[in-house]
């Protein structure tokens, strides 16, 4: 299984790699984003299993993945960092976990990426969608909440993945993953080159 998983992913980085040679021209004139994929997780919950597995394993690959325990350093501003990763990214993972919904973080760069209308792929650890509610604590605007409400519902009925820590494979759970994050960015990036043949083929009319 994990050999097949492997040599699937490999498949789909060297489709990513045709389409983006196929762009070469135009992304050759913009800046080098900060990110391809902004993994959207609770610390406390997965930084030390999912969410950094998954990091390094993306990274190995090849792609550039923004996780804020990796890509941040003492003195950042968490903003500062954070919101012009979401705006670059081309896909956003969100890890839901039990703790998830507690932090205000989470919630906020949730509500970004879909606010910069990314596309987002739920990964549903020790949690089913059903028990993921935005807590009022009485801290929070209510514009902020119905923000969150938004947001999280948007991301409870996107198809994703689930997975169980005490009983779930890792290896294999490791490799869907990759190969969802990887299958999304090759049509993502297969829809921007349609776009932009469009806009070419328009503009010479």
């Amino acid at each position: 299984m994990q050999q097949s998983c492997s040599s699937s992913a490999k498949n789909l980085c060297r489709k990513l790699v045709q389409v983006r040679t196929r762009n070469s021209i135009q992304a050759a004139a913009k800046t080098r984003p900060l990110c391809d994929i902004f993994i959207n997780h609770r610390g406390i919950d997965t930084k030390r299993t999912i969410a950094g597995l998954l990091h390094d394993h993306l990274f190995r690959l090849g792609l550039r993945p923004f996780l804020d325990s990796r890509n941040m350093k003492p003195g950042d501003r968490l903003f500062g960092k954070i919101k012009p990763a979401i705006g670059d990214c081309k896909l956003g993972v969100a890890i839901f976990s039990p703790n998830y919904c507690e932090s205000y973080f989470c919630l906020q760069e949730l509500a970004l990426l879909m606010e910069n209308k990314k596309r987002v792929i739920p990964i549903f650890c020790d949690v089913k969608p059903s028990q993921l509610h935005v807590m009022d604590y009485g801290i929070r605007s209510g514009e902020q909440l119905q923000m969150f409400k938004r947001a999280l519902e948007e991301a409870k009925y996107t198809v994703g993945l689930t997975f169980d820590t005490s009983k779930g494979d890792w290896s294999e759970f490791l490799n869907s993953a990759t190969e969802a994050v990887f299958k999304n960015l090759v049509e993502l990036e297969a829809e921007s080159s349609n776009r932009r043949s469009t806009y070419i083929l328009q503009g010479r009319e």
